[in-house]
């Protein structure tokens, strides 16, 4: 559920009083404040995550047949781009615990073909993203961070997205920010910067041959239209500058779910780091034996009882495009595994202790041993 407040809708009307509606001031602040909330040089706003995906693949100069290694347990976005790129996405299993890439898996799957790693910080949580860079760096591979479910996520102080040579944020409606649509790359190379604000914008290129007949321009490139307007860019500003209060009440939401969950027989709950800083953007928890009755089946109550809940993800090998188009040199036991306990309770930055006490009430009234404490 996005939170959308009066000073969000008073960004979005201002915005429209300007005469610049597409790349323009409002563009370039919040790609100033951007950076400087995570702590990189540069950030390029784009039309959403997946645009921050392709144009950041794009960019490293992938060729055909490269390949790419990308976790089995992600949405389709990750792997989609590096198929858009002409190269080859290797699935790697996720851990059993927090459900992020794994890296012994990533290690296992890197050949003379492989070009780039690009792990999921899942459900906000940081994945081993330290062990990640120096196998990177042992094998001479780049990195591209998938950040869309981790803004605001740091490790020891270090924002996720500055750790490889690239990091993508989402937007989306259901992120902990919205622009509704929109994306973010950072970097901190100015070569790969400047690729991507190139390639963003048809492959335009100016120069300053060109300070005497300033409506000229070159294109020397195939390029995109990935532009962010500026209603969406004034959205993001605001947004942005309450991205520290959701965040927080996202954790608590998570702390009160875990309290109340923790003794109901057969449900796994998500750890909380106790030294990453992690943004909680969804509640997954696992659906065991004990339970008594299967995940699908409690999805189905769910459904029935008016509570949404939600199902990430499905594995990438259980689709027909990367049962064709994808490789694996590892076991995906994992992520299989998961695919048939995981369930995203609902959480929202203002979700109330009423409404999570009603979905707690569900899970234990649906459990084979009532242990929990519904005490409001």
């Amino acid at each position: 559920m996005p939170n959308i407040d009066n000073s969000d809708k008073k960004a979005i009307l201002e915005s429209l009083n300007q005469p610049i509606l597409t790349n323009g001031p409002n563009l370039q602040k919040f790609e100033k404040v951007f950076a400087k909330f995570t702590g990189a040089k540069y950030a390029i706003g784009v039309t959403n995550a997946t645009a921050a995906l392709i144009l950041s693949l794009n960019a490293l100069g992938l060729k055909k047949n490269d390949e790419v290694i990308v976790p089995d347990e992600t949405f389709v976005a990750t792997a989609n781009a590096v198929l858009l790129n002409g190269a080859v996405p290797v699935l790697a299993d996720v851990e059993d615990v927090g459900y992020n890439v794994s890296v012994e898996s990533i290690e296992k799957s890197i050949t003379k073909k492989t070009k780039v790693i690009m792990p999921v910080h899942i459900a906000g949580k940081a994945c081993d993203i330290i062990k990640i860079r120096k196998l990177a760096r042992d094998h001479d591979l780049k990195i591209i961070e998938d950040c869309a479910h981790a803004i605001g996520t740091k490790i020891n102080g270090k924002h996720v997205g500055t750790f490889g040579e690239l990091g993508c944020f989402s937007f989306y409606p259901t992120k902990n920010m919205t622009t509704i649509e929109g994306g973010m790359v950072i970097t901190n190379s100015k070569k790969l910067a400047t690729k991507i604000i190139t390639h963003r914008n048809h492959g335009f290129v100016t120069s300053k041959k060109f300070n005497s007949k300033p409506w000229l321009y070159d294109v020397e490139f195939p390029g995109y239209n990935f532009r962010l307007d500026e209603i969406r860019s004034a959205l993001g500003i605001s947004q942005l500058k309450r991205i520290l209060k959701l965040n927080t009440l996202r954790k608590k939401a998570c702390q009160y779910y875990n309290l109340k969950l923790k003794n109901i027989n057969g449900i796994e709950t998500p750890i909380i780091s106790k030294f990453n800083d992690d943004v909680n953007h969804l509640y997954m928890i696992r659906i065991k034996k004990e339970y008594g009755i299967t995940r699908d089946d409690l999805f189905r109550k769910f459904m029935k009882s008016g509570i949404q809940t939600s199902l990430h993800y499905t594995p990438l090998h259980e689709f027909t495009l990367f049962k064709k188009s994808a490789k694996k040199y590892v076991s995906l036991k994992n992520s299989k595994i998961l695919y048939n306990e995981l369930i995203s309770l609902p959480m929202f930055p203002y979700i109330s202790k009423k409404e999570q006490n009603t979905v707690i009430k569900y899970l234990s009234s649906n459990s084979t041993k009532n242990q929990v404490n519904n005490e409001k």
